[in-house]
């Protein structure tokens, strides 16, 4: 125990003086929120890939695979299928666009685009994102609490408590490009966690004549069905609730659309591309056979909280320093997840709202110390999320992606895709998405049909709606004017 905890602390510390060493270079607002577009393409597609990926993948869905079984697999698919959509047909789309409006976050993205209303779109779109991803980040503390119970016994408010330091401490110093470095060591850390334990965990599965097959059989009627033994309508429903995650893919993920706004032609686009593809079929293909490598291994009902199987099966299987450096892994993934958001709710608030929305002229200087300190603040109120809340990593992260992605997703389909989509049209997008995600989430409808799919579809209709009854007048010459 004592080697694992000493992987942990080195870990840690090689990741908070690669941010302390990457400060030196964020100099500038853009470079704070957005590397100044230096970065080359690969590392953005690893930081793309780990922060999409958080402990909801290592915990959260590792542990509804075994309480579900095959069908969870159709979670995978529709996130995979809206990676790949998002990478080959929005990626090289952002950079262009956002270039021509020289935006430096999503928000500042449709505020240039749609000048006539630029002032409350800003103030929309940072309520939307600061109010979702603050949960975001609070469930990846709680997912830090849970492993470091899990490994160590320690009490949960300590591991929330030591993973806000560390999270916050990686932002803070060197802000995008800190992050994005330190993303990349942490999704090959990742991927040595999701490829190396399913395969020993075959192996101990062969070697012990265990059976995948017939303990999926033994766990329940609908564990072995790819469907979940459902037909009909409830097929239906069971195929949209999971593979809705697909939605949320689809450009409206600020964190995530950041990595591709930060590229810097179309060659790094590509190459971005391929590894960012290539990263999510190990990564997922992994995540899903450690799922089902449990349900072999464990009985249903032996865990009291199924989104510690990863960091227990890390511990069974794996010698100290294996083990040390595995659930580093997921540590990784809650950090790279975490620190990406904050710099998110921090461009929100001290980009889009206090320095554009409220019009306050500052300095480069003064603007990144006041991303700096809206980080620390963000970071805090994270933490009390993360102590107060006893929902799922699973829900949590699942509501977030609805109420952001989802909602903003169309907002930005239709932005790239439909000329007559007006100023109007956004707010209505927004709001509509917004308030459509806190109702349904509110209310037994969640239990039938998630609000991943009906947040996307809400919003699109919403939008499209009031562009038609709304339309902008002289479009083009506004926007060109907001530019310059």
């Amino acid at each position: 125990m004592q080697t694992i905890l000493v992987m942990f602390l080195v870990y840690c510390i090689i990741m908070i003086l690669i941010g302390a060493y990457f400060s030196k270079t964020s100099k500038t607002q853009s470079d704070f929120l957005l590397g100044g577009k230096k970065l080359p393409g690969w590392a953005l597609a690893f930081s793309e890939r780990a922060t999409g990926e958080s402990a909801w993948l290592l915990l959260g869905y590792t542990g509804f695979v075994f309480a579900t079984g095959l069908s969870g697999i159709w979670v995978a698919a529709g996130i995979a299928s809206g990676i790949i959509f998002s990478w080959l047909f929005l990626a090289k789309r952002f950079m262009q666009e956002t270039d021509k409006q020289d935006a430096l976050t999503l928000t500042d993205f449709l505020a240039n685009r749609f000048g006539q209303r630029a002032k409350l779109i800003r103030w929309l779109c940072g309520i939307l994102i600061g109010g979702f991803l603050m949960f975001y980040v609070g469930a990846q503390m709680a997912g830090a609490g849970k492993m470091l119970l899990t490994t160590f016994d320690m009490p949960t408010y300590i591991g929330v408590i030591v993973s806000m330091v560390v999270i916050v401490l990686i932002a803070f110093t060197g802000g995008f490009i800190s992050v994005v470095w330190t993303d990349v060591i942490q999704s090959i850390m990742m991927l040595v966690t999701l490829v190396g334990l399913p395969i020993i965990a075959l192996i101990y599965i062969f070697t012990n004549d265990l059976s995948i097959t017939q303990s999926l059989h033994t766990a329940g009627s609908t564990y072995s069905s790819w469907f979940g033994g459902l037909t009909g309508f409830s097929l239906g429903v069971l195929f949209f609730n999971n593979f809705s995650w697909f939605f949320g893919f689809l450009g409206g993920q600020p964190q995530l659309s950041s990595r591709f706004m930060a590229l810097k032609n179309e060659k790094e686009a590509k190459q971005g591309s391929v590894v960012a593809i290539i990263w999510t079929f190990l990564a997922y293909g992994g995540a899903f056979l450690i799922g089902i490598c449990a349900i072999a291994i464990y009985d249903q009902g032996s865990f009291s909280d199924v989104e510690t199987i990863l960091p227990t099966m890390i511990l069974q299987f794996m010698p100290p320093w294996a083990a040390g450096i595995l659930l580093a892994g997921v540590l990784a993934a809650i950090i790279s997840t975490a620190n990406s958001q904050l710099l998110v709710v921090t461009a929100a608030v001290s980009e889009d709202i206090i320095h554009k929305a409220l019009g306050i002229q500052m300095t480069e200087k003064q603007l990144v110390m006041v991303s700096r300190l809206s980080v620390l603040v963000f970071g805090l109120i994270g933490m009390t999320i993360a102590l107060v809340s006893e929902s799922l990593l699973y829900l949590i992260v699942s509501w977030a992606w609805a109420g952001v992605g989802c909602t903003l997703s169309p907002a930005i389909l239709m932005t790239f895709f439909w000329k007559k989509y007006s100023s109007v049209g956004v707010i209505a997008t927004i709001l509509s998405g917004l308030f459509g995600t806190i109702l349904w989430i509110s209310t037994p409808l969640e239990s039938m049909i998630t609000s991943l799919f009906t947040t996307f579809f809400i919003a699109l209709i919403f939008g499209v709606v009031f562009s038609l009854l709304f339309p902008d007048n002289n479009a083009e010459e506004v926007n060109m004017e907001k530019v310059m």
